[in-house]
């Protein structure tokens, strides 16, 4: 297990699952656990058993369904009602017979939400910490307790903030971690505030919500005043703005402060841990996230890529293999000779200085016009191929295409397409039918090819986008048309303009199926 000395504390599949749109089934829940036991965090929070009968099936499946090798599961809840002794509450007890080695308790430390929410008197709510805490201990638990609105509650009443901490720590808890709730903290304040905590004796832990856009800040700013336990979610999940994303937290520990958090082959995987987690949520991963977006060492200014041609440190924080992430060069009118020749590296070509040149200029003009490259990869490998070859590789030639689309007796709405080509010295001409003018020109291409190139079977079209570049007036506009393809081994994205939605489709289209006889070895 884990280092005791300081703890991560992961809380994606309680206080992350409150994130709205966000649903996790028990199936999903334990996926994810098994995804952070492999990152390797210490603790992983699992839900609130007794309150919701999903969490109490985690925690039931758990027992025989998942081999942790890092982390210990946590059991969240609430401190006893008031007037109630913690033995005779049934929320205590769903979290005594949970199975949990941790119980992590809710406890009011703001007094106004005393005295309004539970609407009991400030001696009382420190019996309920005191009690609770006492119980669960002499029962075998570990006991961590997140003190709720503590930072607030400190604005309002420090004395009494201070002493709900206190009594926490002397009943038997490890950890008192101090919620910033509402999320509105800053640094330089939090850390004024977990120093004080941390002069009550207690073990001090840190739990942040990103309101302000500070969660991961304030994180790091309450452990450098002491705090010696931090929680936080997966990818920044949350309720509202998001929870401290752990993966952020634990990068800029490890690798800027020199923790000793996660095994380093584990923080090697986290960019794949952190892509696997969004397929189980389903929630679109934010191609921006530090570390481990697909964007976060991505460079697209020519400047930049002068400097990285030198050495890529020059425009990068770290090595983005220490996190299982890669440098990316974007091609775009931003770009460079240093940008495309980086580029054409990464796809194996070395580029001359005339040859550099003339991909720039392309490329700048293109874009101009509306293309973008930094979006598809395959039509500016394309275009490379094109400028170094002298001519673009061609597997077929389009005579002529043409769209119908018609609407049929019952009200269905069908579009049919023929296509005329020329291939291997046979004139084709094919015609498919779809459920739109880009679907049936798709099937058309593919039953005029796929006798002559059986790959083309396992090529799908996956996603299709049309934006508007530049209105004139009417319904005349230039549009931008990027279609992504993928086959068995991988994905590719291709772009197509025009002032006819179609033409540009087309373009896009034809691109795609040329790069994907180029995947597939064949000689132009």
């Amino acid at each position: 297990m884990a280092d005791d000395r300081f703890h991560v504390y992961d809380t994606t599949l309680r206080d992350g699952a409150q994130q709205e749109g966000l649903n996790l089934t028990v199936a999903d829940k334990l996926a994810i656990a098994r995804h952070l036991d492999g990152l390797g965090v210490g603790f992983i929070e699992g839900g609130w058993p007794g309150a919701n009968p999903k969490d109490t099936e985690f925690f039931r499946r758990a027992r025989t369904e998942l081999d942790l090798k890092h982390a210990q599961l946590a059991a969240f809840g609430a401190t006893r009602r008031a007037g109630v002794k913690a033995a005779d509450d049934p929320l205590v007890a769903a979290l005594r017979e949970s199975g949990a080695p941790i119980v992590t308790l809710v406890a009011k430390s703001h007094d106004r939400h005393v005295e309004l929410a539970l609407r009991t008197t400030l001696e009382e709510n420190l019996a309920m910490i005191r009690d609770t805490v006492s119980h669960l201990t002499a029962e075998g638990q570990r006991v961590f307790l997140d003190a709720e609105h503590f930072f607030d509650g400190y604005r309002s009443n420090p004395a009494y903030a201070l002493e709900v901490l206190r009594t926490a720590a002397e009943a038997g808890a490890s950890v008192v971690a101090l919620c910033d709730t509402n999320g509105g903290m800053l640094p330089d304040e939090l850390a004024d505030v977990v120093h004080e905590a941390a002069g009550t004796g207690a073990r001090i832990g840190i739990h942040c919500h990103d309101d302000t856009g500070c969660a991961v800040a304030n994180t790091l700013a309450a452990v450098k005043a002491g705090a010696t336990h931090v929680q936080g979610c997966a990818n920044g999940y949350g309720e509202r703005s998001g929870n401290a994303n752990l993966f952020t937290v634990v990068a800029n520990l490890q690798l800027k402060r020199g923790f000793d958090l996660v095994p380093p082959q584990s923080l090697r995987d986290m960019t794949r841990i952190a892509h696997a987690i969004t397929e189980v949520t389903n929630v679109t991963p934010n191609s921006h996230q530090p570390y481990v977006g697909t964007s976060a060492f991505a460079h697209k200014a020519g400047l930049h890529a002068s400097a990285i041609k030198v050495d890529p440190n020059l425009y990068q924080h770290i090595d983005p293999a220490e996190v299982g992430n890669d440098m990316r060069m974007l091609v775009s009118d931003m770009a460079g000779r240093a940008s495309v020749e980086l580029k054409g590296r990464e796809l194996g070509y070395e580029l001359s200085g005339e040859q550099s040149r003339r991909l720039v200029e392309r490329v700048k003009d293109l874009e101009a016009k509306g293309h973008t490259f930094e979006a598809a990869d395959a039509s500016f490998e394309l275009l490379l191929r094109d400028t170094v070859d002298g001519e673009l590789r061609r597997y077929f030639t389009v005579e002529s295409w043409r769209v119908i689309v018609e609407r049929r007796p019952g009200g269905d709405v069908v579009s049919e397409a023929t296509v005329k080509l020329h291939a291997k010295g046979e004139r084709i001409i094919a015609t498919g039918e779809g459920n739109g003018p880009v679907n049936a020109l798709d099937r058309a291409v593919r039953l005029a090819l796929e006798k002559l190139y059986p790959e083309l079977a396992g090529v799908e079209l996956i996603d299709f986008k049309v934006r508007i570049l530049e209105g004139t007036h009417g319904t005349d506009a230039v549009t931008r048309v990027l279609i992504t393809s993928s086959d068995a081994t991988g994905e590719w994205a291709t772009v197509g303009v025009g002032e006819n939605v179609i033409e540009a489709s087309w373009q896009a289209l034809e691109q795609a199926v040329t790069y994907g006889l180029l995947r597939a070895g064949h000689s132009a």
